[in-house]
């Protein structure tokens, strides 16, 4: 990265969009969020955001996920394309209308997958608008498969990829819960946060995990966790809060005390 100390911003699809309600932005959460990275200022930074109410039904009513096997799941493709590029036009407007150099990368175009993994990102676009001082911003995406013919890149996997290609420092992970917990905290009033963990623990624990009870086609909180901790094991910081709280996407990119769960290598 040339010294650069990359910060990698997840803002989960529950946060951005209304999740019950299908292609519907959640306008005043964007603001906000829009407002504390402003605030935040850091220097080096990828937002990726998921798709939320915009990509995940259409995803899902195509099978695009599982990859090529009927003509008709070409317009399902593009259907998903487009729904993902006018979600994430929302994200781009707000953040430039608050002074934030932010840059549509469309994932489809610049990455390949093979059985569902990443196969390749050109990073050499990416990389110049990191040290000219964009912000890139990217999303979960419909892209090629080289052996399924497309399918479903997660938003959680592709920031996975871009921490280890671009040797990022942290990772912050914004979802609709406080973190990672014993058992879903929308539905156990007993369930308790876990503030640190790591790969054995993981492993360990039999965990209800909590997350979105809404449709989610790349996977819930585990899904998450499972794509994160090769990173965490290469020494990269990785954090997951509670993006609809005020003000803690601004606390956790500031470095100052944040509920969360953080994952740790040991």
């Amino acid at each position: 990265m040339g010294g650069l100390s990359l910060t990698i911003l997840k803002l989960g699809g529950s946060i951005i969009t209304k999740k019950d309600k299908p292609f519907t932005p959640n306008l005043e959460s964007i603001d906000r969020l829009a407002v504390e990275i402003a605030k935040a200022s850091v220097k080096s930074l990828i937002i990726v955001h998921g798709g939320g109410s915009f990509g995940h039904p259409v995803a899902k009513r195509y099978k695009l996920k599982e990859g090529y096997r009927h003509a008709s799941q070409i317009l399902g493709f593009t259907k998903t394309r487009q729904a993902m590029t006018t979600l994430n036009g929302y994200i781009i407007d707000a953040l430039i209308r608050h002074r934030i150099p932010a840059v549509a990368v469309q994932p489809s175009a610049c990455t390949i997958t093979k059985e569902g993994r990443i196969f390749n990102i050109d990073m050499k676009p990416m990389l110049k608008m990191l040290k000219t001082g964009f912000v890139p911003v990217m999303y979960g995406d419909a892209v090629p498969d080289l052996t399924l013919g497309f399918t479903i890149l997660s938003g959680d996997q592709l920031i996975a990829n871009l921490a280890s290609d671009l040797a990022a420092k942290r990772i912050i992970v914004g979802v609709d819960v406080d973190g990672l917990y014993t058992a879903d905290p929308k539905l156990d009033p007993k369930a308790q946060l876990i503030a640190s963990l790591n790969l054995q623990e993981l492993n360990r624990l039999q965990l209800a995990v909590g997350g979105s009870t809404s449709l989610d086609v790349t996977g819930g909180m585990f899904g998450k966790i499972a794509e994160l901790m090769p990173i965490v094991e290469k020494g990269v910081e990785v954090i997951i809060i509670n993006a609809g709280v005020p003000n803690r996407v601004y606390r956790a990119l500031t470095n100052r005390g944040v509920v969360g769960t953080r994952l740790r290598f040991r």
